[in-house]
């Protein structure tokens, strides 16, 4: 396969359905829907007795299942019979140029590649080709590594920034790209939008590649001489988690296809792409206790509004604007906190939101978990037991800088788009042969 190992890419051999029914065989992100048991139930009644990447991926809605161990066992034999049983075309060297419509409007470009692990770190402060742009929680890598370790295939749910302004890399590829038919073009499930797939191959496309990637890379030189080529963007723990099974498996083949990766890159600029905050929720939380803490910590001013719209309209237009949102007798409560800060506001928030979980009573057992989209937000502030809290948007701008400064922001900081926005499972690649 073709390497361009100073930029830490190969061009990866690539398995599509032979069924191009993408509505059936392809699904969304394995992180998404996490409090929606109805989403992924209807997921399973859709793609029932066909041919599906759900057959092939673990939603983490079920990662504490007690099934777990079953349902691991179920994915690996699912991976092993649609390789023998001719589910897919004969596989193909080549990257595929993405456009995926999403249901708001939006077109997004992308391209989809494999990366070299040894060319990406999630530490802080790392000096790699490739970083994360926010925390990664160790604890969440092992329950994952069951399901990559020795896996047959792999699909990608993972999606790489470019500080791409000039549109050099995805843009100089997309015209090259659509002289030929698609490889693939459907409606995704669930009202999900559309997405279409062109093949990128042959010595033109390959030196066009090379060109944008020098150029991206030079404009990424750091003052220590390294440079900052690709940020993750989505999958953060999907790729840690692969660099994790390929750092134990390099001791035994030091050039397996574990050694790398399947990624969608997309440009930080592209106007199909918005950054939207991830939402929390807190469990068994009392509303006095964490809005008196949250008062006092951040030092905001406090009031009250009366509707949905109007508190989704305060914390849009200030980015140091944040809100809770819970249940108040037979209605719902709306607390809108304004803060004087300047910087991303979850990057102050967590550390308090952890403070405060860490200080309470172990009796209260208040849990955390992360959302996706204000309709969630709403959805989930109106239950008993639950205090979701509205973030404000994340900007774009200077976010490169950003990380290469001060590290990875804190888990859990912002989406690429809405929840039905994410990247679906699609294309899929041979990943343990033995």
């Amino acid at each position: 396969m073709k390497n361009f190992p100073e930029f830490a890419i190969q061009i990866p051999e690539i398995l599509l359905p032979k069924d191009k029914d993408l509505s059936v065989w392809s699904v969304v992100a394995c992180d998404q829907y996490t409090q929606d048991q109805d989403y992924w139930y209807n997921v399973e009644k859709t793609v029932e007795g066909k041919p599906s990447t759900f057959n092939l991926i673990y939603p983490e809605i079920y990662l504490s299942s007690p099934d777990r161990a079953e349902r691991i066992k179920k994915i690996r034999e699912n991976m092993k019979a649609y390789l023998a049983n001719g589910v897919f075309d004969p596989a193909e060297e080549e990257g595929i140029y993405i456009e995926r419509k999403t249901p708001y409007g939006r077109t997004r470009k992308g391209l989809l590649l494999a990366i070299d692990l040894d060319s990406y770190e999630w530490k802080p402060f790392s000096k790699s080709l490739i970083r994360a742009t926010e925390a990664t929680i160790v604890e969440r890598i092992p329950p994952r590594k069951e399901i990559r370790a020795g896996a047959a295939l792999e699909s990608p749910h993972i999606m790489l920034l470019a500080d791409d302004k000039d549109d050099l890399l995805i843009g100089g590829l997309a015209e090259e790209a659509k002289k030929e038919a698609p490889l693939y073009d459907g409606d995704l499930m669930a009202n999900s939008g559309h997405i279409t797939g062109w093949s990128v191959k042959g010595e033109k496309a390959m030196q066009k590649m090379q060109e944008a990637l020098k150029k991206l890379k030079e404009k990424g030189k750091q003052e220590d001489g390294s440079s900052f080529l690709f940020a993750v963007g989505d999958g953060n723990h999907s790729l840690a988690t692969a660099k994790a099974v390929w750092d134990e498996y390099k001791e035994k083949n030091s050039e397996s296809p574990a050694r790398y990766a399947l990624v969608e890159i997309v440009n930080i600029y592209d106007q199909g792409l918005t950054f939207e905050p991830i939402h929390r929720v807190l469990f068994n939380a009392e509303s006095k206790a964490l809005s008196e803490f949250l008062a006092k910590e951040t030092g905001a001013e406090i009031r009250q509004v009366e509707s949905e719209a109007e508190v989704e309209k305060a914390v849009k237009e200030t980015k140091g604007n944040f809100a809770l949102v819970y249940p108040d007798g037979d209605k719902c409560k709306y607390l809108l906190f304004e803060t004087k800060t300047e910087d991303l506001l979850v990057s102050s928030l967590q550390p308090l939101l952890d403070t405060f979980i860490k200080n309470a009573k172990q009796e209260e057992k208040i849990e955390i978990d992360y959302i996706h989209g204000s309709d969630e937000v709403f959805r989930l502030g109106k239950k008993q037991g639950c205090i979701t809290i509205l973030l404000p948007p994340v900007a774009k701008d200077s976010f490169f800088a950003t990380i290469s400064k001060k590290g990875p922001l804190p888990r859990k900081s912002f989406s690429m788009g809405e929840a039905c926005e994410k990247r679906f499972y699609l294309e899929c690649r041979r990943l343990f042969t033995d």
